[in-house]
């Protein structure tokens, strides 16, 4: 609870600046000229906004075909409404990869909504404002990104390319398995921190100290809340 003190002039006017929260006010006149007024602090309307908040994050890589792929339909599913992901290239081959959908669909994830794009879609006007953008191959992370609405916080989440692997289908298969794999651990680990609880710094510094532990190694651990 909180207290605040309510001032009325001559003219019978109140001149008490509005509180920057909601409150539940009971009056106590115990003094002429003054109404104490006992606030009952209740989360204000942005408060209650960021608790509810559905947070947009754009995956990225080069062609937009397998990895932000799989980011994207991860991100998804594992954040149980809490996230909207979102993928794009810096130079989409226009084609998903039917390896990764391969892979998504072994495991019951939806794939129908998945597309290879642009990721100057996401810097048009209208688009989506990002909150989290996130890199996953090293050279679109090396490349001059667009100016993304919403001034989202960057990372870069490194992962070999499984298209890239040489060799049988079933080498391939176990290429892409294992990044999904690695691609999972990283984004199960994002999607348990207490957002709504951190500060931006320790939130910077949590999505880039998951891009920088090894994605075999990620532990889902709670950070310390500030």
């Amino acid at each position: 609870m909180c207290t605040l003190e309510r001032q009325y002039g001559g003219d019978g006017h109140d001149h008490t600046h509005d509180a920057c929260c909601e409150c539940l006010l009971r009056q106590d006149s115990n003094r002429q000229g003054v109404q104490r007024l006992l606030l009952i602090a209740i989360p204000t309307l942005p408060e209650r906004l960021h608790m509810d908040k559905v947070y947009n994050v754009l995956v990225l890589c080069t062609g937009n075909s397998a990895r932000s792929i799989l980011g994207e339909a991860l991100i998804n599913t594992l954040g149980k409404g809490r996230f909207q992901a979102y993928s794009a290239g810096s130079h989409p081959g226009g084609v998903v990869n039917p390896f990764a959908i391969e892979q998504l669909q072994a495991i019951g994830y939806p794939t129908e909504s998945l597309r290879s794009k642009s990721w100057d879609e996401f810097a048009a006007p209208g688009a989506p404002e990002m909150d989290f953008v996130f890199t996953v191959c090293d050279k679109a992370a090396g490349e001059m990104c667009p100016i993304w609405p919403g001034h989202p916080m960057t990372a870069h989440w490194g992962f070999e390319d499984p298209a890239a692997v040489q060799g049988s289908d079933a080498e391939k298969r176990r290429a892409f398995a294992q990044v999904f794999r690695q691609i999972r651990n990283r984004v199960q680990s994002f999607v348990a921190l207490p957002l709504d609880k951190l500060d931006a710094v320790a939130i910077k510094h949590e999505i880039m100290q998951l891009g920088q532990t090894p994605a075999d190694q990620q532990v889902h651990s709670q950070p310390a809340t500030t």
